[in-house]
C-alpha cells in the first residue's frame, strides 16, 4: 500500500517534506481488529508536535494520522462489531488497557498504557489501517467522509474542552486560537448555551473574521482585552503567551482549559510574567485536556450529527500532506484540512 512515512524527527522551519511516500505491507487484522480502506484523513497540529518531536513517535518509520474514515476491508477471526463495507472513524485514542483505576472509572484517556493512533501505532496517512473494532466508531449518514474526519479529533477534544470549562448558560466565553477545534467549539457552545456570549482571540484577520461569521460576538487580537471578563476560556493555541493573557482575562473563580497536546518551547519565557495575585488568586483554575475517551467520539458524534455540525474543510491529495502539514505550521488556517484519498 501506498503510505506517506516520517523516519526521523526534523524541525519544520529547516524541513519543509519531512514524510515520503513509500510502498508499506498491507496490515493484516488479528483477533477483534479490522482493515479500514480509508477514504479521509484530518491533518492535525498533533502532527507537528510529533515531527518536531514535542510529543515524538515510539519507533521509525511512522505513518502518522489520526482522524481517520474509511470502510472495513476485512475483519479478524473474533471480530464482530462491524462488517465489511461498514464505514467506521479511527480516532487519537488507539487503544487503553481496559483494566487500571482510570479505565475502569471511565478516563481511560488517562491509562499509562494508553496508546495513540499515528504516533504509537500506524495512523492515516496510508491506503490502509488497522484497529480494534472497540476502538472504531460508526460514522453518522449526514456527513461525508471528509467532514466526519475532523470530528474525529478536532471536534471530540473540542467537546471535551467544553464539558471541561464547566460552563453554564449565559457565561461568557473565550476561545483563544481559531483553527480546525475551536471553530467547532463555538458550533456546539452556540447550540448548547444558547445566551452565552463568546468572545475570540486569533492573532489572524482572517481567524478573527471566520469567527465572527460563526457568531462570535466580540474579535480581537492574542493582547487585546475583551468588553467583559470571562467565566471560561478554551485555549486551543501551541504557545505559552495565550495562557498568561487568558488568566488575566478570568473572572473570579473562572476555569481556563487548555486544549493542546504541547506547547511550543518559542515564546515559553511569558510564564516569567505569571503574577500570583493577578493571574491565579481568586481561585482561578487551569486544566489542561489530556487526549480522548472512546465517550467523547461517540457523544460528539451523535450530537454533531443531531444538530448538525458541519465543519468547514479543505481537501488535499495524499502526496499533498507535506504542503498541508507546512500550512499547518505557518497558521494558514480556516476551518479543517483534510486528506482525501483516490
Amino acid at each position: 500500500m501506498k503510505a506517506m512515512i516520517l523516519s526521523n524527527l526534523c524541525n519544520l522551519d529547516q524541513e519543509a517534506n519531512p514524510l515520503s511516500l513509500a510502498e508499506l505491507p498491507e496490515p493484516e487484522p488479528e483477533n477483534t481488529e479490522i482493515l479500514v480502506k480509508i477514504s479521509a484523513c484530518g491533518v492535525c497540529h498533533t502532527e507537528l508536535d510529533e515531527i518536531e518531536g514535542r510529543t515524538p513517535p515510539v519507533r521509525f518509520p511512522i505513518v502518522l494520522g489520526h482522524q481517520i474514515v474509511g470502510r472495513v476491508e476485512q475483519t479478524g477471526q473474533t471480530a464482530k462489531k462491524f462488517n465489511i463495507g461498514d464505514r467506521v472513524g479511527i480516532a487519537w485514542i488507539y487503544s487503553s488497557c481496559g483494566r487500571c483505576g482510570f479505565c475502569l472509572g471511565g478516563h481511560e484517556n488517562l491509562c499509562p498504557d494508553f496508546k495513540a493512533t499515528g504516533r504509537d501505532e500506524d495512523g492515516g496517512y496510508a491506503e490502509y489501517v488497522k484497529a480494534s473494532e472497540d476502538f472504531a466508531y460508526k460514522i453518522p449518514d449526514i456527513f461525508s467522509d471528509s467532514q466526519a474526519a475532523p470530528l474525529l479529533c478536532a471536534g471530540a477534544i473540542g467537546y471535551r474542552s467544553l464539558r471541561l470549562a464547566n460552563l453554564k448558560d449565559g457565561d461568557a466565553l473565550g476561545l483563544t486560537g481559531f483553527g480546525a477545534s475551536a471553530h467547532l467549539v463555538i458550533k456546539l457552545a452556540k447550540h448548547i448555551y444558547r445566551n452565552t456570549r463568546i468572545y475570540v482571540f486569533a492573532r489572524s484577520m482572517e481567524e478573527r473574521q471566520f469567527a465572527s461569521e460563526l457568531g462570535a460576538c466580540w474579535t480581537g487580537g492574542t493582547e487585546d482585552e475583551s468588553p467583559e471578563k470571562l467565566d471560561g476560556v478554551i485555549d486551543t493555541t501551541p504557545a505559552w503567551q495565550p495562557i498568561v493573557k487568558a488568566l488575566e482575562r478570568l473572572k473570579n473563580g473562572g476555569r481556563l482549559v487548555i486544549n493542546a497536546i504541547r506547547k511550543e518551547s518559542a515564546d515559553r519565557n511569558r510564564l516569567l510574567e505569571l503574577d500570583y495575585a493577578r493571574h491565579l488568586w481568586m481561585e482561578k483554575e487551569i486544566k489542561s485536556v489530556a487526549n480522548i475517551t472512546r465517550r467523547d467520539v461517540i457523544e460528539f458524534l451523535d450530537a454533531a450529527s443531531k444538530i448538525p455540525i458541519m465543519p468547514e474543510i479543505r481537501e488535499y491529495g495524499l502526496a499533498d500532506v507535506n504542503f498541508a502539514l507546512m500550512e499547518l505550521k505557518q497558521r494558514k488556517i480556516r476551518g479543517a484540512k483534510v486528506i482525501k484519498m483516490d
